[in-house]
């Protein structure tokens, strides 16, 4: 970069070692020098003149030195004062830099110096509170980040007069961030984080401390406890206000969230790292047991943790290792009684801890993404199997799998599912697969667009866990599914509680309007098929039928089949 063109002075000077580091030298010497030309001129002018005598010119020049030395001490004594505002302001700026010790510079002075002092003195300020607000506040939500929420709650646990104050850490996460953000975009994400960050901010005290950690992890700390209710009325406000949609890009957005709370122990000296661990222990246990949940935290929570943390190291690799099988329960025509279908489900054979039931590993497979390449191996295997029982003269029934919200967010899952149709030589038209309406509903559109790629292949598309979700019914008339799975929670209790009933009722009439086809879960009693034949259901699936089983054991079942369609076409 070239110099300034004005500073060539300045730049010449600095080539000299000794002038270098300080600019008060390189004034002094000007000044020197300056100062010094009227006696040089005296006396080159009594070289060149023969005009005076030489006691005459030495008196004179006597004279004239010590008048020169008397100004340029003066003038010396006067610069080196008036840089002072130069040499002051270059050392506040060295001392902020090292030290970050705001300056206080005078301000009053209306040259060019005083500006100067004032305009750094301004600006350093505005510097500081700049640093401050990026080194603790969030810049996405304007909450303070972690570091400030530790260092506030660090403050209220070590005052001693909060020594015997109890202390509520809640942690805060929304139900399947993982899938939302999957089925938005970036910005609409943001944006959402946003807009949850400003409704957590309506919940709140003055005294509350409200932080947004990482993610989709927000803490809150609530000092003024006056009872256990009314940090579980906080909690219930707090789900309440996040239920309610939110408006995105102009796109409504339905999310839950799950809450972890902690309380410090007044006997032990909690540090802010252990409430957080206990907190984020809570929130693991509030979301094991559905949406919008809260939970406190207890050592018995610790445990199952610890579980949790065993069972997804040897996760890893169980696939490769041969542990994993899939069993098969079939679907039943409650008409006829005839097998229609089979859904495949995956089970996990530990070789230590013996049969793993599903509910305790897919919830981590999901979590750490290992989901998509166990249920590709879960559809490949159910395909192979359908089309093995095809060749050994079964009568052909469809095959049921069932589509992690990951999977279907695969970008080339369409692809994927016509190879393995290919490679295994099954029919688009005996493969059924079932989502859930809760992530078709992160991204409407373009799991409308997969939906419909996957229904003019020819696969059965069956929407399951229909009435426990969203049940929007102006999309499901949009989604191009063939079946509504009843869910097993309205079945089990279908013929003792009238709202369960009228809840059943009620999708059976909607699908028949729509003509679609629909499936009850959960079946485990005569008194419970006898409802659901009578309402008009279409298929069964439960333990009154079969429980899950392996392979060999459906074949029997299937053989019986095709004898009596063999009979009926003979």
């Amino acid at each position: 970069m070239k110099l300034n063109h004005k500073l060539y002075l300045y730049s010449f000077l600095a080539n000299f070692g000794w002038l270098k580091k300080s600019y008060t030298s390189k004034i002094m010497l000007v000044a020197f020098l300056g100062t010094h030309v009227p006696l040089l001129t005296l006396l080159l002018s009594f070289v060149i003149s023969n005009s005076y005598s030489l006691e005459m010119a030495a008196r004179v020049m006597i004279i004239a030195l010590l008048a020169t030395l008397a100004g340029t001490a003066a003038t010396l004594y006067a610069l080196n004062h008036l840089l002072k505002p130069v040499i002051l302001t270059s050392a506040t700026l060295q001392n902020y830099l090292n030290t970050k010790t705001l300056p206080e510079l005078p301000t009053e002075f209306p040259d060019e110096a005083g500006t100067l002092m004032a305009d750094t003195s301004q600006t350093l300020h505005k510097l500081d509170e700049l640093i401050h607000y990026i080194s603790n506040y969030d810049d996405l939500t304007g909450l303070p980040n972690r570091d400030l929420f530790c260092d506030r709650v660090h403050q209220i646990l070590s005052q001693p007069e909060n020594n015997q104050r109890l202390v509520a850490v809640f942690l805060l996460s929304i139900d399947d961030f993982t899938g939302i953000s999957h089925g938005l975009e970036h910005e609409a994400i943001n944006l959402l984080l946003r807009a949850v960050a400003q409704r957590l901010s309506t919940c709140i005290t003055q005294t509350d401390i409200l932080a947004h950690l990482s993610g989709d992890e927000f803490a809150l700390v609530r000092t003024e406890i006056h009872s256990f209710e009314s940090v579980i009325k906080l909690s219930q406000v707090l789900l309440s206000t996040l239920s309610k949609p939110f408006s995105v890009g102009g796109n409504s957005i339905h999310i839950t969230a799950s809450i972890g709370i902690t309380i410090n122990d007044l006997n032990e000296c909690n540090s802010v790292d252990q409430l957080l661990q206990q907190a984020h222990i809570a929130l693991y246990q509030a979301k094991q047991q559905g949406r919008s949940q809260y939970q406190f935290y207890s050592p018995e929570i610790n445990t199952q943790l610890q579980e949790r943390l065993t069972l997804e190291n040897e996760l890893h690799g169980a696939l490769e290792r041969n542990e994993m099988v899939v069993y098969y329960q079939p679907l039943i025509d409650l008409h006829s009684g005839q097998i229609t279908a089979v859904e495949a489900l995956i089970r996990w054979q530990h070789p230590t801890l013996g049969m793993i039931s599903p509910a305790k590993f897919i919830p981590i497979a999901e979590a750490n993404g290992a989901i998509v390449q166990i249920g590709e191996w879960v559809l490949r295997t159910a395909c192979a199997q359908n089309r093995a029982w095809q060749l050994a003269g079964f009568t052909p029934i469809r095959m049921s799998v069932n589509l992690s919200a990951r999977q279907f967010e695969q970008p080339y899952l369409v692809e994927v599912i016509n190879q393995i149709l290919e490679e295994t030589e099954l029919q688009a038209s005996n493969l059924e697969l079932e989502v859930t309406e809760s992530f078709l509903m992160g991204n409407i559109e373009r799991s409308i667009k997969t939906l419909k790629q996957l229904r003019e292949v020819g696969i059965w598309l069956a929407l399951d866990d229909f009435g426990t979700g969203y049940s929007s019914l102006s999309y499901l008339k949009r989604f191009p599914v063939n079946i509504l799975k009843i869910d097993r929670s309205f079945v089990q209790d279908v013929v003792s509680n009238p709202d369960s009933a009228a809840v059943t009722d009620a999708i059976i009439a909607l699908a028949k309007s729509l003509r679609l086809s629909i499936t009850a879960e959960g079946v485990e009693t005569q008194e419970q098929l006898d409802y659901l034949k009578m309402q008009g259901c279409d298929e069964g699936q439960g333990y009154y039928f079969s429980r899950p089983v392996p392979a060999e054991i459906i074949a029997p079942m299937l053989q019986k089949i095709s004898q009596q369609m063999e009979v009926i076409a003979g």
